[in-house]
Order: C-alpha cells, then sequence, then structure tokens
C-alpha cells in the first residue's frame, strides 16, 4: 500500500507541475481584480480534476486509450486564449483602456482550463488504471483528491504574496496570456501533436 500511495503521489505530482502555475495565476488575478474568489477556484479545480480522473476511469475499463497526438491538439486552446489575450492587452494599451488580467471568472471556467490543462493526462492514467488493479486504482484516485486539495494550498499561498499580486495588478494582462501560451506550446510539443499534423 505504501508503494501505491508514493507511485500515485509521484505521478499526480509529475503530470500536474503545470497545473500549480495555473493555480497560482487563478488565485493571484483573482486578489488582484476581484472578478474570481478562492471557493470558485477550489471547486473549479477538483470539478475538472474529477471529470478527468472519471474519463481516465472509463478510458481504462473500455480500453479505449486516446492516443497522445491527438489529445495533444488540445493544447491549442490554451495557446489561442494566451494569443487573445495578448491581442487585447496590445490593442487595450493603444486605445488606453483597462483589461482584466483574470483567465477565468467562475467556477465553470475553472474547471473548463484544468480539463484543458489536463487533457494530456488522458494518456497516461487509463494505462495505469487498467494495470494496477481495483484496491490500488482506489488508493490512487484517493491521492490524487488528497493532491488536489495540496496544490490549490500551494497555489493559494504561491498566490497570496503582496509582490505577487501587485506584479499581476501591472503586468498581468501580459503576463497571463504569455503563461498560456507557454502552456500550450508546452502540451503541444510534448505531446507530438504537431510532427503527426505538419
Amino acid at each position: 500500500m505504501v508503494a501505491t500511495v508514493l507511485t500515485a503521489a509521484g505521478l499526480f505530482a509529475g503530470t500536474n507541475i503545470d497545473d500549480l502555475v495555473v493555480l497560482a495565476v487563478l488565485f493571484s488575478s483573482g486578489r488582484a481584480t476581484g472578478a474570481l474568489k478562492a471557493w470558485q477556484v477550489w471547486a473549479g479545480q477538483a470539478t475538472g480534476f474529477a471529470v478527468l480522473v472519471g474519463a481516465s476511469a472509463i478510458a481504462a475499463l473500455a480500453l479505449d486509450v486516446v492516443p497522445g497526438m491527438w489529445v495533444g491538439l488540445l493544447g491549442l486552446f490554451p495557446l489561442g486564449m494566451g494569443a487573445l489575450g495578448l491581442v487585447k492587452a496590445g490593442r487595450a494599451r493603444q486605445s488606453g483602456e483597462q483589461v482584466s488580467a483574470a483567465p477565468a471568472t467562475g467556477l465553470v471556467s475553472v474547471s473548463a482550463l484544468t480539463l484543458i490543462n489536463g487533457a494530456d493526462n488522458l494518456t497516461v492514467y487509463p494505462p495505469v488504471f487498467r494495470t494496477v488493479g481495483t484496491d490500488p486504482a482506489l488508493i490512487t484516485i484517493t491521492v490524487f483528491a488528497a493532491g488536489v486539495v495540496v496544490w490549490c494550498l500551494v497555489g493559494s499561498w504561491l498566490g497570496g504574496h503582496e509582490n505577487v499580486i501587485e506584479i499581476i495588478r501591472r503586468w498581468g494582462h501580459w503576463i497571463v496570456p504569455a503563461v498560456f501560451v507557454a502552456i500550450g506550446v508546452t502540451i503541444l510539443l510534448g505531446s507530438g501533436a504537431l510532427t503527426h499534423v505538419l
């Protein structure tokens, strides 16, 4: 059991390190703009990750694992969101308008971001669930649930520093889209999606 817990913890951390960055951005931009409440980040993260784990469990049972190259194309969503945000920031700079740094404004949009950012996990989790058996799979899911709590706590802590909040207030309309562009590019390149499409 100890080995299963340690393996699950390592699997969660390894597949969700980028999600920690997203959570820090969500918490800090929420504090800076007031457009997003902390409970919405917590609930959205939990909901989005629960959907990912559920989809992975169904895929494991059906032995229908989505090829990584196609799941990787979901990296186009954060890439597109980030690019659009940078365009808006550029236009706002020219016109003198204010642009919100918040990448999400409610529970549903946080859940959607969690799903999109964690879509590449659909290529990793199903084979794990399929090969470990029922009891270890349930332990793994429990560890994942605990991991979501830890990730939200750490993300809130990272996004709660006054210096970080002030940076987001002043430069968030540039930083937040740039982070999502980087995440999108990472998903696309890491999955090898572009090499199969081009």
